[in-house]
């Protein structure tokens, strides 16, 4: 496959990220049998409607796009076919991310539990070193994906069971309010939670950091596509390689959350962020070193390089953003955390894709081609120069992590503090209302 068309590929499948922010509209704003997190997160992992061979086989969201790639044999092998599947897998877990983000930030706020979202990022890594080896496991055994798909929808079933039989009410989340009912129509509700999500983005607390973080992935040229076929069409190396080497990077991931939570969360933000930036920089050459072969002069095989570095750049970029969403999250007004939160993923989504694209546009530039990757060590020197550029402006990110509950509350709009909002909306009987809250009229 011609390197640009497989990044072409890669980045198209995460369009349904950037529709993020209407899901997490919708997760503020309507209340499914009292609770506004935990059904999104089901309905993430599950959408009904399908049976595929027996009556018995019923799949959704996600776990219908595995489903599909395992049992219907066109799926695994027409690429129409095999994009609607990860479009639809990339939907379900954009919906189920926004409801995780909301929860982790809302019950982070409520508990006074800062930087809660570290435990998050722990618990992801941990699922993409297990779910690595588990796809590993299975394709070495099978010589099938098959079987991994089938696999991962298993997996995906029993989160949807755990999810179900979860009651919101058991976290100690806010509940829909008793007070009385003003009745107003969903676009209602919906029009006036993304008012609100307008207003807060608005604040310079919150834009100035949001503007920063975007901007470092968005003027960053991706490559990672010409990186990938440089490595298994010129190296040779085999894909259980590259594989592995995700696996080294989510326990790089992994390790460096928990000095994050252990050492580093005290650490001026500006100064954490520039740091990171930096390291995000220089990690990216490892990938001239290992095209230019100077590894092997070194004495290191391709197999230990790529295995050991190859995911270096990827899991800094992932780390990155760790101290931005602790941030966000502290910042978030209450009622407000899934609008804000998804906001913040589909900005950091486009912004992930743009570089795609923009790494394509360079990849096509340089003439780099499934048999031509002599102008590939030059593009990755100008991705170097591209991740420098963002320090320039550095100033945007403000300097503390920790924001006192005063900074809190300035940040929230007078429109917000004056007059906040709780929906609800019951499919049984749709309605939604309106309450001042206690603690705000005491402004």
């Amino acid at each position: 496959m011609h390197p640009s068309t497989l990044q072409l590929v890669q980045n198209s499948g995460n369009l349904p990220m950037v529709a993020k922010p209407l899901y997490g509209i919708l997760s503020d704003a309507l209340y499914i049998g009292g609770a506004h997190r935990i059904p999104y997160v089901s309905i993430g992992v599950c959408l009904p409607v399908h049976a595929l061979v027996t009556d018995w086989l019923c799949y959704y969201y996600k776990a219908l796009s595995w489903g599909s790639l395992a049992l219907i044999p066109i799926a695994s092998e027409a690429r129409p076919a095999l994009m609607a599947c990860v479009l639809l897998s990339n939907l379900g877990a954009s919906i189920a991310e926004v409801a995780k983000d909301a929860l982790v930030a809302e019950y982070g706020q409520k508990n006074k539990v800062p930087g809660l979202q570290s435990y998050a990022y722990m618990a992801s890594a941990i699922g993409g070193v297990l779910g690595n080896l588990l796809g590993g496991f299975f394709l070495l055994k099978t010589q099938q994906t098959k079987s991994m798909f089938l696999a991962f929808a298993a997996m995906l079933a029993l989160q949807l069971t755990v999810s179900l039989k979860t009651r919101e009410d058991s976290l100690g989340l806010s509940q829909p309010s008793t007070y009385p009912l003003v009745r107003e129509s969903i676009p209602t509700s919906i029009k006036k939670q993304y008012s609100e999500l307008m207003a807060v983005i608005k604040e310079e607390s919150i834009s100035r950091p949001l503007f920063w973080v975007v901007s470092s992935i968005l003027v960053i040229p991706n490559l990672s596509g010409s990186i990938f076929c440089y490595q298994t069409q010129c190296l040779n190396l085999d894909p259980s390689v590259i594989g592995m080497s995700k696996v080294t990077g989510q326990l790089m991931l992994l390790s460096l959350t928990v000095l994050y939570d252990r050492f580093w969360k005290n650490i001026p933000l500006r100064k954490l962020a520039n740091i990171a930036q930096m390291s995000y920089a220089f990690a990216l050459l490892l990938d001239l070193v290992l095209v230019k072969q100077l590894n092997i002069q070194l004495g290191i095989p391709n197999e230990v390089f790529a295995l050991c570095f190859s995911g270096l750049a990827e899991t800094i970029a992932q780390f990155k953003l760790l101290p931005f969403y602790v941030l966000f999250a502290n910042l978030a007004p209450r009622g407000c955390e899934g609008s804000l939160m998804s906001f913040l993923g589909s900005a950091l989504c486009l912004s992930s894709i743009f570089s795609g694209f923009l790494g394509i546009g360079l990849a096509t530039f340089l003439g780099i081609t499934s048999g031509n990757y002599s102008s590939l060590p030059l593009g990755i020197v100008i991705q170097f120069f591209a991740a420098l550029l963002p320090l320039h402006w550095i100033n945007s990110v403000p300097v503390s992590q920790v924001v006192p509950e005063k900074a809190m509350k300035k940040g929230r709009s007078k429109r917000t503090r004056r007059n906040r909002r709780v929906g609800r909306v019951l499919f049984d009987s749709v309605y939604s209302y309106r309450r001042e809250r206690e603690s705000d009229l005491r402004w």
